[in-house]
């Protein structure tokens, strides 16, 4: 008799921060793979484009308006997926932009609004869905972190300290969880071309790439793409019961060295 039953072929994904980059491309690979996603995020004309694409190549989707700060936009966001796509088997949290501040200038509403964001958001979300699937002895959580956990950088006022407590939170699940049947997991990208950043001035462009470069956290041009890090996500859900990939690290490669 195997250890564990095996997970449904068909999980139903809500996915926290899906209107573009890594959530958006997470969607879509997971979607491709049989799995129907829930599109959450504040920009749902952005989710709604997304989702109408995923039913257009075959997939199923439904976008829902997600304000992951807001405690009632994550219950209505949590009730309406599981009416519209049955119990959450998969939660992916990625949810957050990034300002580049200095700590000690960056002012104390916006410092907390980006650990409510990348932080709180998550909490809410998890406490809403995880019980369920500890009811169901399975269930995935999977936590977008950062290389600037392990590897701070400046100029990341409050997104350094944000993704460090996230990246906290799903070590203390993980060992909470065990034994329940459900995983809690992170995925950990390096720099990777996605839409946040892009609202940065030029000056402010040019000072934290010096930075970078100051203390050797810049040590190539190249970037990953949102799709690298989905894939890893569709690999930590995919892994047979039994076999947990807590933690996986993505980079980029550098580019080959001329001969």
């Amino acid at each position: 008799m195997p250890r564990f039953e095996p997970n449904p072929q068909r999980r139903p994904t809500a996915i926290a921060g899906a209107s573009a980059g890594i959530g958006a491309a997470t969607a879509q690979a997971l979607a491709a793979s049989g799995h129907p996603v829930a599109l959450g995020a504040r920009r749902v004309d952005k989710c709604r484009e997304l989702a109408e694409k995923i039913r257009a190549d075959g997939g199923q989707a439904v976008a829902v308006p997600l304000d992951v700060t807001d405690e009632d936009s994550v219950t209505a966001f949590v009730t309406r997926t599981t009416e519209e796509l049955g119990d959450i088997e998969v939660l992916v949290y990625g949810a957050g932009d990034l300002d580049a501040d200095l700590v000690h200038e960056m002012e104390g509403a916006r410092f907390q609004g980006q650990l409510d964001v990348h932080l709180g958001g998550a909490h809410r979300l998890t406490s809403r869905i995880v019980p369920g699937m500890v009811d169901r002895r399975r269930g995935d959580v999977v936590f977008i972190g950062s290389d600037v956990v392990p590897k701070p950088r400046p100029r990341m006022g409050a997104y350094v300290p944000a993704k460090a407590g996230l990246e906290a939170m799903a070590r203390t699940m993980r060992m909470e969880l065990e034994g329940t049947g459900v995983r809690a997991s992170i995925v950990r990208p390096g720099p990777t071309f996605t839409s946040m950043g892009m609202q940065w001035d030029e000056k402010t462009t040019e000072a934290v790439l010096n930075d970078w470069v100051k203390w050797g956290l810049a040590r190539h041009p190249y970037f990953l793409r949102g799709s690298d890090i989905a894939d890893a996500v569709h690999h930590v859900i995919s892994a047979p019961r039994g076999v947990h990939l807590s933690l996986i690290e993505v980079e980029p490669e550098a580019p080959l060295e001329e001969r």
